[in-house]
């Protein structure tokens, strides 16, 4: 191992210093990346809540449907068995 000289400590440090920052900057980033496209998941979600939300008040009240349907077909039965 040779020993270094008393700028090569100052200039490692540096080096390292760099590095780090480097490695920050780079990490910092991502971070930017990952929240952007959370921000747009969550605008997405958004949007298909207010689709399902809308869907769902517009739908047809089916229960209520195949009840009327059927008190409909129980009339017409007794309206035929009557009139025989």
């Amino acid at each position: 191992m040779t020993a270094l000289e008393p700028g090569g400590v100052a200039l490692e440090v540096e080096r390292l210093r760099r590095s780090v920052d480097v490695g920050f900057a780079t990490t910092r980033g991502d971070l930017a990346l990952l929240l952007q496209r959370a921000d747009q998941t969550d605008k997405t979600l958004g949007e298909h809540e207010e689709r399902l939300d809308a869907l769902e008040r517009t739908r047809w009240p089916l229960p209520s449907l195949a009840a009327l349907t059927s008190c409909a077909a129980l009339a017409v039965a007794l309206w035929q068995s009557a009139g025989r």
